[in-house]
């Protein structure tokens, strides 16, 4: 070959050599790229869960906890002849109402009305409430009940509703005492009974074991109630 072929084809082959390491540095450049995106994208996706993890416990550390929250602020449990006053003074009524305590019958199981409380459109007898106009009454009973001692057999405690002298609802409690029986076993039964009277319906409570009433330790939260609705 002459010089001039020789210098044809060393330069031929610096050109294809170059062109190849342009294709070899544009296609490294591309993956590059692409990898540096990949490399952002996840590092944000991280950057979001951990920001979600981060606000997710501030408001779970924040939040009042159901467990301790009683411990800065009082809450007052269980059902008390107040409770049902309060309640009874706030429902809308047509004016119609009696909250009477009872106590302790003498010689008979229907209990008797004591003359302290509401009595405000119902006749209130010495052991019934009379209904003077008809509509929709919630009648609702509160009773206490203190068992001295211990028992050597169960004691079924029954408390009947009684409409007109009928039974309408009635509750059953059975007491059992057992090997720890303490001196003293207190129980608290609440009746509830939504229904339609009439003018002149007739409203008292019986007990099959009244001598188990406590009438001694909290006398004023035994009661019986009539609400007319609106």
């Amino acid at each position: 070959c002459s010089a001039q072929e020789l210098f044809h084809l060393k330069d031929s082959h610096e050109s294809a050599m170059r062109e190849n390491e342009d294709t070899i540095s544009r296609r490294l450049g591309a993956t590059n790229k692409t990898c540096l995106h990949l490399v952002i994208a996840t590092l944000v996706v991280f950057l979001v869960f951990a920001l979600a993890t981060i606000m997710v416990l501030v408001v779970q550390r924040t939040a009042p906890d159901p467990a301790t929250e009683g411990i800065a602020k009082a809450i007052r449990t269980g059902n008390t002849s107040e409770d049902y006053l309060r309640i009874l003074l706030n429902v809308p009524t047509k004016r119609a109402a009696a909250y009477m305590r009872v106590s302790n019958p003498a010689n008979s199981s229907k209990l008797s009305l004591v003359k302290k409380g509401i009595c405000e459109a119902i006749d209130c007898k010495s052991e019934e409430l009379v209904i003077r106009e008809q509509g929709v009454y919630l009648i609702f009973c509160h009773l206490n009940f203190c068992f001295p001692g211990c028992s050597s057999s169960p004691i079924d405690l029954r408390i009947d509703l009684l409409v007109n002298g009928k039974v309408t609802r009635q509750t059953l409690f059975t007491w059992c005492s057992s090997e720890t029986c303490q001196e003293k076993t207190f129980k608290t039964l609440f009746q509830l009974h939504l229904t339609h009277l009439r003018a002149k319906d007739r409203i008292s409570v019986t007990l099959d074991h009244p001598e188990f009433l406590n009438d001694i330790w909290i006398p004023n939260d035994n009661v019986l109630g009539v609400l007319r609705y609106n």
